[in-house]
């Protein structure tokens, strides 16, 4: 049996109770979890285990297969104790901002100059992105990137829901990622920026782009025929 993953549906759940259902050196896995294992260009979060005066960190996060197992050095944990996960906040809630940030300026590069993602890394101070543009051009990103903050300055609606793969593969622009395609399971986690961009993801987004901030740009690279990599952070 594996972990339920309760940051799929609610983002902002910061607190949750739960069981440990495995333990394995200085791992554990649990029957439901609101951390994010490591994946899809986002880090883990970290946080706290609390098991009644007993407090434990939570370094690193994975998934493996349907089970999610948590790094918590020295613990005393064994399977079936009852516990308390807290998630690391500020950490968690700047990387909502990133991601989202991120699927928004894509959706725009998209649209306008019609690049696909080659791959990213998202991390709290700053993230990256490349993008399979022909020739570096740092006007365009910086366009782009403007037009970017104007519309998440409107304050969108981010909504997640989920749709039976069949349908949802009919979606125009469903995938943004070069050569790739959302896992072969019968139902997918669809993020939307209403009016903007939607895509299969299986991270957590804030709840409007008001929250995101702006987007600044940092630098340009060439990673390759083809490749630019797009650095940025954000503002606050």
């Amino acid at each position: 049996m594996g972990t339920e993953l309760l940051y799929m549906d609610d983002s902002y759940l910061r607190e949750f109770d739960a069981i440990v259902s495995g333990v394995k050196q200085d791992e554990i896995s649990l029957n439901r979890t609101a951390f994010y294992p490591q994946g899809g260009g986002l880090p883990s979060d970290t946080g706290i285990i609390r098991k009644g005066n007993e407090e434990y960190k939570v370094v690193d996060v994975r998934k493996e297969g349907g089970t999610v197992w948590h790094k918590v050095p020295g613990h005393s944990l064994t399977e079936g104790d009852e516990i308390r996960g807290i998630i690391e906040w500020d950490r968690r809630y700047r990387v909502m901002r990133m991601h989202t940030a991120l699927h928004a300026l894509i959706a725009i590069m998209n649209e306008k100059y019609g690049v696909l993602v080659t791959g990213n890394k998202i991390s709290p101070e700053r993230s990256r992105v490349d993008v399979n543009l022909e020739k570096p051009n740092k006007e365009l990103v910086r366009e782009a990137i403007e037009e970017t903050n104007r519309i998440l300055s409107k304050g969108l609606p981010v909504k997640i829901y989920h749709l039976p793969r069949e349908e949802a593969m009919k979606i125009p622009g469903i995938v943004k990622l070069a050569n790739a395609l959302p896992p072969s399971v019968d139902r997918l986690r669809i993020v939307e920026i209403e009016g903007v961009d939607i895509q299969a993801d299986g991270g957590p987004h804030v709840a409007n782009t008001k929250e995101v901030g702006k987007i600044i740009f940092l630098k340009l690279e060439n990673k390759g025929r083809n490749n630019r990599r797009i650095h940025f952070t954000l503002e606050p």
